[in-house]
């Protein structure tokens, strides 16, 4: 069962391509516009935003203005949120990155979608590929992200 229905691909688009097209128009912002998660107010979010990076490669953070959220670059290059369901399930290849694993969305490139697995709740983080290394931001972004506990692990790992 794949966990994103055309619902949810035209949401993602809604919430990470609208603000980056408004960033792109406007210029340099200082606050990023983004969604916060359904459950961007769970605890375990407040540890992992308090550990994100300042810096993902040569990409400094940025502020934004929603809960649980971090974005990297200007305009806009990466994009975490943290607060998702859990997802335990999926046909998305999979990938370790940062300590974490992560199924991988590439439906939208260049812009890819990465989901943490098997985490509760789940963290999101969008690359444009254009502009940043998924492998480096999930790097970098994994270590905070590892700090909620996973309970499974993914068994088919992409090539």
């Amino acid at each position: 069962m794949n966990f994103l229905p055309t619902k949810a691909l035209r949401t993602i688009s809604m919430v990470v391509i609208a603000p980056l097209a408004a960033l792109a128009l406007a210029g340099c912002t200082a606050t990023v516009s983004l969604e916060a998660a359904p459950d961007s107010n769970n605890a375990a979010c407040a540890e992992v935003t308090v550990r994100l990076p300042p810096q993902i490669d040569t990409l400094e953070r940025r502020q934004t203005d929603a809960q649980a959220t971090g974005a990297w670059g200007s305009p806009a290059a990466v994009i975490e949120r943290c607060g998702l369901p859990q997802v335990l399930v999926s046909k998305l290849p999979c990938v370790t990155a940062g300590g974490v694993d992560w199924l991988v969305d590439d439906s939208a490139k260049p812009s890819y979608r990465f989901i943490s697995f098997a985490r509760n709740p789940a963290t999101e983080v969008i690359v444009d590929s254009k502009q940043a290394s998924g492998a480096t931001a999930l790097d970098a972004i994994g270590p905070a992200v590892s700090h909620i506990s996973a309970t499974d692990h993914c068994l088919a790992k992409a090539n």
